[in-house]
Order: C-alpha cells, then structure tokens, then sequence
C-alpha cells in the first residue's frame, strides 16, 4: 500500500478515538522493517522504529556510501534477518539490490535525531529539473489542500533545457473546475519556484495498480 496522508490519519484517530500505528516493509525484506510503537509515542507520517535485529542506514544518492545526517534525505538501505537472498534466476538485478549484504530498497526518506524514519518518495519517482531533486510526494500534498482538487499525482516530463519539468495530473473536486493559474499561485506561496508544476492536466481519474498505487509511469508516458 501507499504511504497514509497526514491528515487522513489525523481526521481517523479523531472521527474514531482508535490509535494509528504505521509500519514500512516490503516483498524483498519478508515483509516488515520498520514499526510505530504501540505506547502512544507513534508519529502520523512517520513508519516508526526498525524492528529488532534489523539495521536501517540512509545513504547518499550519488554514491551509495555516505550515510547522511539526521534530517537529512538519503536512499534506505536495511540489513536483517528478513532480507531476502535475491532474486530467482536475476544475478544482476540482486546486484543491484544486495550490496554487502545491505538492501537497497530505492526508497528515499529521513530520520530523526529520536531514530523515527519518514519515506520521502521512491527514487525512481524523483524529478530532477535544471539539476535540482523534487519529491512528487511533497508537491502533492500541498495541492490536494485546495478545494477544488479531489487528488493528483506529480510526475517528471522530459525537456530538452531542464531535463525534466514537473507535470501535475488533477482530478477535481465533485463541481469544482480548477483554474490553473490560482493553482500555480497556490503552489508558489508554499513551494520554491522550481518545485511549481509548468504543466497541470486534468483528468477524470488517475490510474491505479492492483493494489491503488498511482501508475506514475502511465501518467508520464501519457505527459510526454
């Protein structure tokens, strides 16, 4: 599953009285990481702790050697007992994946000075647009605030000066017809200007897989 909005979990603790607890895995790692604990310290938009017997590192993206400070945003490599040993009949895929017995998982996030870690966004979704990184996360969260979008989806689109621009795909709210340029206004009192998407579509819906994650890579073929 995706990652839960801040505020959706936020209105659900609230509407029903009940305690959210995030957790992080994936296939590779048998399937949990990283846990919230259940004594009232979880933190909404946080996957919490690494579970015992696993170790969490954030490198740097360039090299995939540093490890980064707190706060500081890196790539997510994880070693533990519920690694997988790699994958069937793809030497060169585990090689990627498996570098000295750490997994590299392709998912960018922080962590606190407390230890709590944050997803940012996946690698393979980050824009980099005259040489700076956007996280589509970050952009899609600031626009699904305005009442006139029911949700989106940020993706790069190639471009021959940049490299990539960032591309917003809109479905809008139930009678609502967004205006493009209030919804750029939007975005610049809130986001560095080479965060601001050049381009807003819109569309009726935004396709999923089978488990209601956004295909990115439908809406970027479609974009170019």
């Amino acid at each position: 599953a995706s990652a839960m909005s801040g505020e959706v979990g936020r209105e659900f603790e609230h509407l029903t009285g009940a305690t959210i607890i995030e957790g992080f895995g994936l296939s590779e790692a048998s399937p949990v990481t990283h846990s919230n604990p259940s004594d009232g310290s979880a933190r909404i938009g946080s996957i919490g702790l690494p579970l015992p017997n696993t170790d969490v590192r954030l490198v740097d993206l360039e090299t995939g050697t540093r490890e980064v400070r707190p706060g500081e945003i890196g790539e997510m490599t994880i070693k533990g007992p519920q690694i997988m040993q790699g994958y069937l009949d793809d030497p060169e895929e585990t090689a990627v994946a498996l570098r000295n017995g750490w997994l590299f998982t392709g998912d960018l996030a922080t962590v606190s000075k407390e230890g709590f870690f944050e997803i940012v966004d996946r690698k393979k979704d980050m824009i980099i647009t005259g040489g700076l990184n956007v996280y589509p996360t970050e952009v899609e969260e600031l626009i699904k605030q305005h009442p006139s979008v029911q949700t989106c989806a940020v993706v790069g689109v190639p471009d021959r000066k940049y490299g990539e621009l960032v591309c917003a795909w809109i479905v809008p709210a139930a009678g609502s017809s967004p205006d493009i340029e209030e919804l750029k206004s939007f975005c610049r009192e809130k986001l560095s200007g080479y965060k601001v998407p050049r381009e807003f579509r819109m569309c009726d819906a935004l396709p999923e897989n089978f488990l209601g994650k956004v295909g990115r890579i439908d809406l970027r073929k479609r974009a170019a």
